[in-house]
């Protein structure tokens, strides 16, 4: 939907984004103890945004370190929009909803600090990824992610980032706009992903907003690594319980090699 006054500056539609779209849309800035995101131009509007937790300094600069060196002496391999990933964790058909161990041999060695440092956060009680993604951005390479909502079939509330080498921006998104607010058109909301921080998608920035990583807000190397939990579904009492507690056991081993 084009904004009075406003002329488009190309034809993109959706998830498909060029370099013109994303450098003239505009983007509001969340403030993680109001709950709001602001415009940074002093424009006075501003709307509820909950569902993000920032931990900044998450890992120190050795940890970083070894986590890189560790990752490099395994094998990348492409994916999607320039992008490179590790992935540890069950072979998995969406569609077709369907979840096997496979190859799935346990999240790596070095995660297990990082998840007993992530489950003493509040928020993060209980957290017990069952998957761990890592994906390798470069600007050379054109990386980015498209603006997507992560399957919740499988996947639980919480989605744990750990952001590595380089600072960048992960952009959430709401195509429908708030038009209550009279935002009708898409809004965008930035947020800051400092070196070595960690970030948690939760509540309607998991389920409502979309999220990804623009190609403009990737200047330098960016490693990351995604962490999942399961869904109701899998865990004790659910339909698939049984496979949740069999996959929870091989993660928990933390003797995984990408697959």
């Amino acid at each position: 939907m084009m904004v009075p006054g406003r002329v488009a500056s190309c034809a993109c539609k959706g998830i498909r984004r060029c370099l013109l779209c994303e450098k003239s849309k505009e983007s509001y800035f969340p403030d993680e103890k109001t709950k709001l995101a602001f415009r940074k131009d002093g424009e006075p509007a501003s709307f509820p945004f909950p569902g993000v937790l920032l931990w900044e300094n998450f890992l120190s600069e050795e940890e970083e370190k070894e986590l890189i060196s560790s990752m490099d002496k395994d094998v990348w391999n492409l994916s999607q929009s320039g992008r490179k990933k590790q992935d540890f964790g069950p072979k998995v058909n969406f569609k077709k909803k369907r979840a096997r161990p496979a190859n799935f041999s346990g999240l790596p060695a070095l995660s297990k600090k990082l998840v007993l440092r992530m489950q003493e956060e509040e928020s993060l009680a209980g957290f017990q990824p069952v998957e761990q993604c890592n994906l390798d951005y470069h600007p050379q390479r054109g990386s980015a992610i498209d603006p997507h909502l992560d399957d919740s079939w499988l996947w639980g509330e919480r989605l744990v980032t750990v952001n590595m080498l380089s600072d960048t921006t992960l952009t959430m998104s709401l195509e429908q706009g708030l038009p209550q607010l009279g935002l009708p058109g898409e809004v965008n909301v930035a947020v800051r992903l400092p070196r070595r921080s960690l970030v948690v998608l939760y509540g309607e920035a998991r389920h409502r907003w979309k999220h990804g990583v623009l190609r403009k807000d990737v200047g330098e190397r960016r490693v990351c690594s995604t962490f999942r939990e399961l869904s109701a579904e899998f865990l004790p009492g659910g339909r698939h319980a049984e496979l949740g507690a069999q996959l929870l056991n091989i993660a928990a081993s933390f003797t995984g090699a990408p697959i």
